[in-house]
């Protein structure tokens, strides 16, 4: 994916008057790659010139940052981004590491200035701290007055992007042959765990639907994949194939271009982020299932099994510890991606990978103009 960097970045004017002197914008960039596109995802949307501000926490934060309200005394201020006037208007946040931190740019703000805190996901502070939250039903949030509830994440897939990163990238995937369908891989989130005996499964299951379109596999894993699941990955792929491991701050990843490339697109359960990104690609896609039996991220009262254990299934005590809290636990520590799954599966946009193809025509996803409206009528209406 491209690279940021530490310099404003200009956007073409637009006709919106508030485009004539648009607001200074900050992005605070986190530690999930996840987050992090969802801000830049925001931003680029917006159309304002914006900077980007990025951090290395001391390993203590957290205890900091929950008992001293606004501050920078979690953050190693020698190793991170200076934070000094002119202040921003806006800044955009995404994670709990950065929250004390915005609040600190905006108490050093005030009373000159006035800078509005927009955090996307599911903030820690209370939300009366926010001037805007935008989040999605997988962090099953309260109704509050700051709060935009979306349908799916933030994403910065756009048909430019895609077609110039295809471009890029179709002669040196000349010796497969076409069509071709993307695979992009993630790793364990929460209770659902990506080891050995998925990546096999879902090499099995990727082959046959290659198999049955008479296509390529483009395959790219990311940060959070495992480098023990790339070899029973490989041994069970059984059609032509280039698969991409994933490498840090790499300018040459592919992961755009085989979105472009494919016809259809398989992704793991596990991202919904990057469930969002294929599906607003507007081809068919295909959800892989991370689990089985009790670990299975469809609802397993849909299917008949309120066993918690499967014959066929190794038993992970994290992805056990983790599914009770989601069932007994506060509903603020959890987050319940399988939400995200179902509004993909009922609208339409995706079906899972051993259960049939998708609808052809998938509706698109309207889910970043709804967060632009709500930022721009933060600047409309009078300062507080």
């Amino acid at each position: 994916m491209p690279q940021e960097t530490d310099t404003p970045h200009q956007q073409p004017a637009l006709s919106d008057p508030l485009d004539a002197d648009p607001p200074k914008v900050w992005l605070m960039m986190g530690h999930r790659a996840g987050d992090n596109t969802q801000v830049l995802a925001l931003a680029e949307a917006l159309g304002w010139p914006y900077e980007i501000r990025r951090f290395v926490y001391k390993p203590y934060e957290l205890l900091v940052n929950l008992t001293h309200g606004p501050t920078l005394r979690g953050v190693v201020r020698e190793k991170s981004s200076a934070l000094h006037p002119p202040w921003p208007d806006l800044v955009i946040s995404a994670g709990r590491r950065n929250e004390p931190i915005c609040r600190w740019v905006q108490a050093q703000a005030r009373p000159e200035k006035r800078v509005r805190l927009v955090h996307l996901g599911r903030p820690w502070a209370a939300f009366h701290r926010w001037d805007l939250v935008v989040t999605t039903p997988q962090y099953r949030l309260r109704d509050h007055p700051v709060i935009l509830q979306n349908k799916t994440p933030l994403h910065r897939v756009k048909p430019e992007r895609l077609e110039a990163d295809a471009e890029a990238w179709k002669d040196r995937l000349a010796h497969l042959p076409g069509p071709y369908i993307a695979v992009v891989i993630g790793g364990n989130s929460g209770p659902y765990s990506y080891d050995a005996a998925a990546a096999e499964r879902l090499g099995r299951e990727a082959s046959a639907l290659a198999k049955r379109h008479g296509a390529s596999l483009l395959i790219t894993t990311s940060a959070r994949t495992g480098p023990e699941t790339l070899a029973p990955l490989e041994a069970a792929l059984d059609v032509p194939h280039l698969l991409y491991r994933w490498r840090p701050q790499d300018p040459d990843n592919p992961y755009f271009a085989f979105l472009g490339l494919a016809e259809r697109v398989v992704v793991t359960g596990d991202s919904v982020s990057m469930a969002t990104e294929a599906c607003a690609t507007g081809k068919p896609v295909y959800l892989f299932d991370l689990g089985v039996g009790w670990r299975s991220m469809r609802d397993a009262r849909r299917q008949g099994r309120w066993a918690f254990f499967n014959g066929g299934d190794a038993f992970d005590f994290r992805a056990f510890v983790y599914l009770m809290g989601m069932r007994l636990g506060p509903k603020r520590i959890t987050r319940d991606i399988r939400i995200i799954h179902d509004y993909l599966l009922r609208s339409g946009r995706a079906a899972w990978l051993d259960e049939g193809d998708p609808p052809p025509n998938p509706p698109p996803l309207e889910d970043i103009s709804r967060a632009v409206a709500r930022v721009r009528a933060l600047f409309a209406a009078p300062s507080a």
